[in-house]
């Protein structure tokens, strides 16, 4: 069929903002210790609920439907866990503990109602539960036993942070990831491993050392496998690599190598990348470019590919258990391209893949999206930066000359956009729209040395790759220099605003969703995980406040001059409602062409279904009022 012309940026795409609004949120996949339930966590507008698939001749069904399912511990995550016939999850309201049963029943509270408790872990024997907890900003590693009779102990403690407690097979060793301030966990942590002993109905810690990592060294996920050997991933090497330690020996082996990475930046509780079956076989995430894949590793580094161009984005590897003597390689994750959705796949010991869920109907035909491609450009000083370009799709349609191009910025700043499905760039592409999501320096994926590209330099680096990434596409005839358009949330909103300071005319228009506008009140205001943060991104308190006042575009509004919408939660208490006040209130004071919405309910990023099809309508909109027609 022969293509219509229509202008770039007013093409009718297949996907709708209401469509999107009714997507899932798919996340923590995980087994049953019997191997035959398969569960994992749904978020259904402002709620998280748990489904269980029991087996192969069942369909998915709810778990709980009374309590919203939602670990609040730093960014959240590590939501729920199945063990011994039953579910262990955080309930959204109260932050406790509760069990119940995968066949039918009530679910009970095991933990009190204070503070808040993130990623249960179930002691092989199912006697014990230990978790991340949280309160009045003191963090630990604490331990309840599984029906919740006894006060809960404190195992792990005087660290700022915790993350990712793991058992080994027999219950006698307990392991996680501990770090203190002023790092993140992808700047320096310590993996601790501690035997554990269970004196009658008192749980305690026997000897405890630390066996991996440091300040400048940043561990990422405990495993324990066969025998001795616990599996973790470190860069002490400049790459995310796996290694293998041998408790009984002290042996170390690196087991991965090259320009890759087998870790991610620790953004929220309960992420994981690895797994180990019977044989000690690592099924792992590999990050390569941007593209991630699934691979097998086994003992002498031999890296075996899991799912190809299928999947290349990539979470949460579980294994089937192994209920029989034969080792076993069934991995569910969830996994998506760039013009597939998010699903629940099970993959078999023979490679064929199976879908349990669908994070969306798939309506919209693969020929009809866009698929990315990673690109890279010379930036201002000639160093290499990173990304990812979606370039225009329609089946119907086609425009002429260059595309209009959105630089969508990612949040963080330590993260990644990686090859898998972004609603917000199919949204974009498949109206006409040309996309660039820059992983500037300073993003995760490309080495240890990439990344710290960006420490004092947060509002440089961000902002001047994204210029140089969009100057390029322009070159090369991928977008049209006259129609560029920035847009980021959060850390990304802070560079759209820093972009707009620094780089007035340059961009035609911009969308900020909860950016950062004032670096010395997120030092003071945003919660415990990220209190020290700009220690590293821009300097310590007092000796950096020039560079903190230099970076926050509030003390700099009265160079915006470009059209700008911004949206914001009300409730958010990551980057306050305050911030986005302020910068509205010195665009409104000097006529600069812009839009506030502000959302009830909402906190750091959108969870309400009528919110998020008002976002895009809203967007769309301002568009084409300020970027195709004004």
């Amino acid at each position: 069929m022969a293509l219509e012309s229509r202008m770039f940026g007013l093409w009718d795409s297949p996907i709708t903002a209401r469509s999107l609004a009714g997507n899932l949120r798919l996340g923590e996949p995980c087994w049953d210790t019997d191997g035959r339930t398969l569960g994992w966590v749904e978020g259904r507008g402002d709620r998280g609920v748990i489904v269980v698939h029991d087996d192969e001749r069942n369909g998915p069904r709810d778990l709980t439907s009374d309590i919203s399912v939602r670990a609040f511990v730093g960014y959240g995550g590590g939501d729920f866990t199945l063990s011994h016939g039953d579910a262990y999850f955080v309930g959204q309201a109260d932050q406790r503990i509760y069990r119940q049963p995968i066949r039918g029943g009530r679910a009970r509270a095991i933990t009190p109602a204070f503070g808040a408790a993130s990623t249960p872990v179930v002691s092989p024997d199912g006697r014990w539960v230990a978790y991340v907890h949280t309160y009045e900003d003191v963090d630990c590693v604490a331990i309840v036993d599984s029906d919740g009779e006894r006060w809960p102990v404190r195992l792990g403690e005087g660290r700022n942070f915790y993350m990712q407690p793991a058992w080994n097979a027999d219950g006698t060793r307990i392991a996680w990831v501990e770090w203190d301030f002023p790092n993140m966990p992808w700047d320096g942590t310590e993996l601790r491993c501690a035997e554990f002993v269970a004196d009658g109905d008192r749980p305690r810690l026997g000897t405890s050392r630390v066996v991996a990592g440091g300040h400048d060294i940043a561990i990422f996920q405990p495993v324990f496998g066969p025998g001795d050997g616990m599996y973790y991933v470190s860069d002490e090497s400049g790459w995310g690599h796996i290694y293998r330690h041998d408790l009984a020996t002290g042996e170390v082996q690196q087991i991965t190598s090259g320009d890759s990475e087998y870790g991610m930046p620790a953004w929220q509780q309960g992420m994981r990348t690895l797994a180990v079956d019977a044989i000690g076989r690592v099924h792992a995430i590999r990050r390569q470019a941007g593209r991630e894949t699934l691979v097998m590793v086994n003992g002498d580094g031999l890296v075996e590919e899991r799912t190809g161009d299928d999947y290349t984005s990539i979470s949460s590897p579980a294994l089937y258990p192994p209920v029989t003597e034969r080792p076993l390689a069934r991995v569910t994750i969830i996994g998506s391209n760039s013009v597939t959705p998010p699903r629940v796949v099970v993959i078999d010991d023979g490679g064929r893949k199976t879908v349990r869920r669908y994070a969306s109907s798939e309506e919209a035909p693969k020929t009809a999206l866009s698929t990315g491609q990673a690109v890279s450009w010379p930036s201002f000083d000639s160093e290499e930066a990173h990304g990812l370009y979606y370039p225009p799709a329609s089946e119907h349609f086609e425009g002429t000359g260059a595309p209009p191009l959105i630089v969508l910025v990612h949040g963080g700043p330590t993260s990644q956009v990686t090859m898998g499905w972004n609603a917000q760039a199919q949204y974009f592409a498949t109206r006409g729209y040309a996309v660039l999501l820059p992983n500037y320096r300073g993003s995760t994926g490309y080495g240890r040395e990439y990344m710290l590209k960006l420490r004092e330099n947060w509002g440089i680096y961000d902002v001047k790759d994204a210029k140089y990434g969009a100057e390029w596409l322009a070159e090369h005839s991928m977008a049209d220099r006259s129609r560029l358009v920035i847009m980021g949330g959060s850390a990304g909103g802070f560079t759209v605003l820093q972009s707009l300071v620094e780089e007035p005319g340059f961009y035609k228009a911009a969308i900020c969703m909860f950016g950062v506008a004032n670096q010395f009140t997120l030092a003071s205001d945003t919660h415990k995980f990220e209190q020290r943060y700009l220690d590293l991104m821009l300097g310590p308190l007092p000796e950096a406040a020039a560079k903190y006042r230099e970076r926050s575009p509030i003390f700099h509004a009265d160079k915006i001059r470009d059209a700008i919408a911004v949206f914001q939660g009300d409730i958010d208490r990551v980057v306050p409602r305050e911030q986005s006040d302020a910068i509205v209130a010195s665009l409104r004071s000097r006529g600069v062409p812009h839009e506030y919405h502000v959302y009830e309910g909402e906190g750091h990023g959108w969870r309400k279904a009528e919110t998020i099809e008002a976002f895009y309508t809203s967007v769309e909109r301002f568009l084409k009022e300020r970027v195709l027609f004004g």
